[in-house]
């Protein structure tokens, strides 16, 4: 079954955002490696939150290609 448009849009936006978390998971981390050990093991923690709010916007985005999750239709005013 083909995704409406506005289930597409909503896919890409979530792998898009998914994506950029992830990457500021990797600026992140190479920022820790600069700081005391206490500071990056603080910033480290909250890296690998990120890293599981990405991963949970990838399945929420997996769940909008199978058809578990869609967008309503825009309401005109």
């Amino acid at each position: 079954m083909a995704l409406t448009q506005p289930n597409q849009q909503l896919r890409r936006d979530l792998k898009a955002i998914a994506f950029n978390l992830k990457q500021s998971c990797v600026d992140l981390g190479k920022l820790a490696e600069k700081l005391s050990d206490a500071d990056a093991i603080a910033l480290m923690g909250l890296v690998g939150t990120l890293y599981e709010e990405a991963d949970q916007l990838m399945g929420y985005a997996d769940e909008v290609k199978n058809g578990r999750i869609t967008r309503a239709a825009e309401q005109k005013k």
